[in-house]
C-alpha cells in the first residue's frame, strides 16, 4: 500500500514490489493508477482516493484498500509538500498545512493500519524522507522531516515489539529518471528494508546519490 503515490518515486516501489507478485493498493489524491494496471502492474493495481491531510478521507481510502487486499505486508507512506520557505517566509497556516501532511498523514497511516500488522506479528511500515540536513531554504520541510525521524522512532517503540518493521528512506537529492537519484534505484531500499531479518532491521537509509550509498 502507497500512500501518496505520485510519478517518481511512488510508481517505482509499486513496480517493485509488483514484480515479486505483491497486490499493489495505490492511495493519491487523483487516485490514478499511474499507468500501472495493465502487464506492468504484476499481481494487479487498485487505487483508491484520498488527500493525506483529510483525516476522514484517508482512514476509508485505508479501510477500502484492506477490505479489498487484506491487512496489507507493507505501508510506503510517501506525501510530502515540497517546496522552498526562507524563515518568516510563510505564514502559520502554511505551515501547518504542511506539517499535517509531512507527519500527521504517516502517522494517523500508521495509528490506522499497522495495529493490524501487530496483531498479525508482522509488516513493514516505510516513510518517505528527505532533508539529511536542515537548510534554512526549506524551513517547513526540514522540520517536517526532522518529525518524519523523530515519528519512526515512536512507532518503533509502540509497533516493533509485534514484529513491525518501522522505517525511512532518506532521499538526499531531487528525484529524476537516469540521474544519481534515479527513481527506480531508491526503490530497491524500500524492497530491502521489507525483507530484512528483524535481528538486522535498519530504521533510517540514506540514499545519497553516490555509488556506495
Amino acid at each position: 500500500m502507497i500512500v501518496g503515490a505520485g510519478p517518481g518515486i511512488g510508481r517505482s516501489v509499486a513496480r517493485r514490489f509488483a514484480r515479486e507478485g505483491l497486490p499493489v493498493a495505490l492511495v493519491s489524491r487523483t487516485g490514478g493508477t499511474l499507468g500501472l494496471d495493465g502487464p506492468a502492474g504484476g499481481a494487479g493495481v487498485r487505487a483508491y482516493r484520498a488527500d493525506s491531510a483529510d483525516e476522514t478521507a484517508l482512514r476509508a481510502a485505508l479501510d477500502a484498500a484492506a477490505a479489498d487486499l487484506g491487512t496489507p505486508d507493507v505501508v510506503v507512506y510517501n506525501a510530502a509538500i515540497i517546496r522552498p520557505d526562507a524563515p518568516g517566509e510563510v505564514t502559520v497556516r502554511a505551515h501547518l498545512d504542511a506539517w499535517a501532511v509531512n507527519v500527521v498523514g504517516a502517522l494517523i497511516a500508521a495509528a490506522h493500519i499497522a495495529p493490524a500488522m501487530a496483531r498479525r506479528g508482522g509488516g513493514t511500515f516505510i516513510i518517505t524522507g528527505g532533508m539529511p540536513e536542515p537548510k534554512r531554504e526549506y524551513v517547513s520541510l526540514s522540520l517536517g522531516k526532522s518529525g518524519v525521524r523523530t515519528l519512526v522512532a515512536l512507532l518503533d517503540q509502540e509497533y516493533g515489539p509485534s514484529g513491525v518493521h518501522v522505517a525511512s528512506v532518506t532521499v538526499a537529492g531531487p528525484v529524476a529518471p537516469g540521474t544519481a537519484f534515479d527513481p527506480d534505484d531508491i526503490a530497491e531500499h524500500y524492497w530491502r528494508l521489507h525483507t530484512q531479518r528483524r535481528d538486522g532491521w535498519d530504521h533510517e537509509i540514506l540514499h545519497s546519490g553516490h555509488p556506495d550509498r
